[in-house]
């Protein structure tokens, strides 16, 4: 239920640093490499929205364990890879040298940039940046890296796809922290319009589809439930029942979403794939 506030109250301040050292924890959990790495054709197919060209100068936020750092690597750009998580930094460090890719890695917080202004030709993110508490104080670093004329590149889940209504799942029972922007919103455009706009040449949104293609619905939940930090601190945060409620719901989803006949998994997950073109 939305309460009005009056103009005379105040709403309590947000702890936006506690938030982000909570979140911080829950991407910590579990292993989110193992499904970080389902998600490499996004990072490949974002950088060929964005057009690479070799010899530029790539930053990937909340690069996770690097699969738009190993897609623009793959291009022969010179890329730098942050994260918060200095795990998922060494996941990612382990493919590029397995692949025998010169990569900078470098722990870093995703609204305090460590990087003077105007430093890449392109700045990237797939399902990372979108999840940071000070969502307006992320944009604006990943604008001022960004050199004028160059790129910003996004994949953000959208509301109405997969990851938008498992989320809302996982906040009928864990209900997110009062007064923090849902990381959805990215997923919009006119919220991409008011993070981005003022800076903006062009921004071109179109909606794209990740295919989640699993064993069954069951081996789905599986290996979210063990690696992927929100529903795994969910289910680890839940008493049994509603655990097995929560859980049985996200099944329910699956089913409904779930295009393939022969007893395997096959969901659209609907996505943005943003390229910003910085003034």
């Amino acid at each position: 239920m939305n309460v009005a506030v009056s103009k005379t109250d105040s709403a309590p301040a947000v702890d936006l640093n506690a938030i982000k050292t909570r979140q911080q924890g829950a991407w910590s959990s579990g292993d989110y490499a193992v499904v970080g790495a389902t998600l490499q054709i996004v990072g490949e197919t974002l950088c060929e929205a964005l057009d690479l060209r070799a010899g530029q100068s790539v930053l990937d936020v909340a690069a996770g364990n690097g699969n738009v750092t190993l897609a623009a690597a793959r291009r022969w750009c010179r890329v730098t890879s942050t994260d918060y998580v200095g795990a998922l930094l060494k996941r990612g460090r382990i493919r590029a040298e397995a692949e025998g890719w010169a990569i900078d890695f470098k722990e870093a917080d995703a609204e305090a940039l460590p990087f003077a202004d105007n430093s890449f030709d392109v700045v990237v993110s797939t399902y990372g940046v979108m999840f940071t508490p000070d969502q307006a104080k992320a944009a604006s670093e990943m604008m001022r890296v960004c050199k004028p004329g160059g790129k910003i590149g996004l994949a953000n889940w959208t509301p109405e796809g997969f990851i938008g209504q498992l989320f809302k799942v996982i906040g009928k029972y864990m209900p997110p922290p009062a007064g923090v922007k849902s990381p959805l919103l990215w997923g919009t455009p006119a919220h991409l319009r008011e993070l981005f706009g003022a800076g903006a040449a062009s921004i071109a949104a179109p909606p794209r589809d990740f295919m989640f293609r699993y064993r069954s619905a069951q081996h789905w939940i599986d290996v979210f439930k063990t690696y992927y930090g929100p529903v795994h601190k969910a289910v680890a945060a839940l008493p049994a029942d509603a655990q097995a409620s929560m859980l049985a719901d996200i099944a329910a989803l699956i089913d409904r979403l779930n295009v393939a006949k022969d007893g395997t998994m096959v969901v659209p997950g609907e996505y943005l794939e943003v390229v910003i073109v910085k003034r």
